[in-house]
């Protein structure tokens, strides 16, 4: 008799009919089922050194049981020193037995071994029924040895179905065991808010005082029109100018008197 994984008895055996049930599908062909699950792995800095390629992929291997292949790059980019076809990340596609096998191996081993650990999040689908999810830390999984590793890094893994919207992706996962961290406790989480400072009474009237005393400030805006009326005052000057005129006036009646003398001195003659 041929080996069948667990997950894949559950699905056969439970998943179908609780789907069923739950969305009233007229079809067995109609549930959910999952397609595949892809691991990858970015490793930036294998331009500089390609040794690193080979333990991502040995350590991806070793993760999933299945040999896991490089990825290249498509274009080349000047500010990264990157050319075109150069590795720079690891990948592995799961499927069937392989696949039911990693997923159990995740659900009941790795994840538990992930610190402060409340459940995965609800808010990785892409709205096509896909699931993403991103791990920190490869040393979750007891396949890997920590004094064989050179640098503690992450991975991300895509969970593929054929589910037609989000909500039964999500039945079908928790079905198969994987534990979604409940909405109402990301509803419930602290969110970060700015403290504002808080102000007693006393202190409100303080800075009440000190607008009022501003106010002052304004008064001696207004006191500074005395200047203009300086400037006014400076008025008088041309009013000194105006009565500069009587001088020419002087000078018009002086005009007669020396016309009389001139008279008297031909008379004399």
């Amino acid at each position: 008799m041929s080996y069948i994984p667990r997950l894949k008895k559950e699905y056969n055996n439970n998943v179908i009919s609780r789907l069923t049930k739950e969305f009233s599908y007229d079809n067995v062909m109609e549930v959910p089922k999952l397609k595949k699950i892809v691991i990858s792995k970015g490793v930036g800095a294998a331009v500089n050194d390609k040794k690193l390629i080979d333990h991502a992929i040995n350590e991806i291997s070793e993760i999933s049981g299945q040999k896991a292949i490089a990825t290249i790059s498509k274009k080349d980019v000047a500010s990264f020193k990157l050319r075109k076809g150069m590795p720079v990340g690891v990948k592995v596609t799961l499927r069937g037995e392989r696949m039911y096998e990693f997923l159990d191996r995740f659900v009941t081993t790795a994840l538990p071994r992930v610190r402060d650990f409340n459940g995965v999040k609800s808010t990785g689908f892409d709205g096509r029924g896909n699931y993403n999810l991103g791990i920190t830390e490869q040393i979750i999984f007891p396949e890997i040895n920590i004094d064989k590793i050179n640098k503690i890094s992450g991975m991300d893994i895509t969970f593929v179905t054929d589910a037609k919207s989000d909500k039964e992706a999500m039945e079908l996962l928790s079905e198969l065991g994987l534990p979604f961290r409940k909405k109402s406790e990301e509803i419930l989480k602290p969110k970060k808010v700015d403290k504002q400072p808080v102000i007693d009474p006393s202190e409100d009237a303080s800075v009440d005082e000190v607008s009022v005393e501003d106010a002052s400030v304004d008064e001696v805006s207004v006191e500074d029109a005395p200047v203009d009326e300086v400037s006014v005052e400076d008025a008088p000057v041309d009013e000194v100018s105006v009565e500069d005129v009587p001088v020419d006036e002087a000078s018009v009646e002086d005009a007669p008197a020396e016309e009389e003398n001139n008279k008297e001195k031909n008379e004399n003659k």
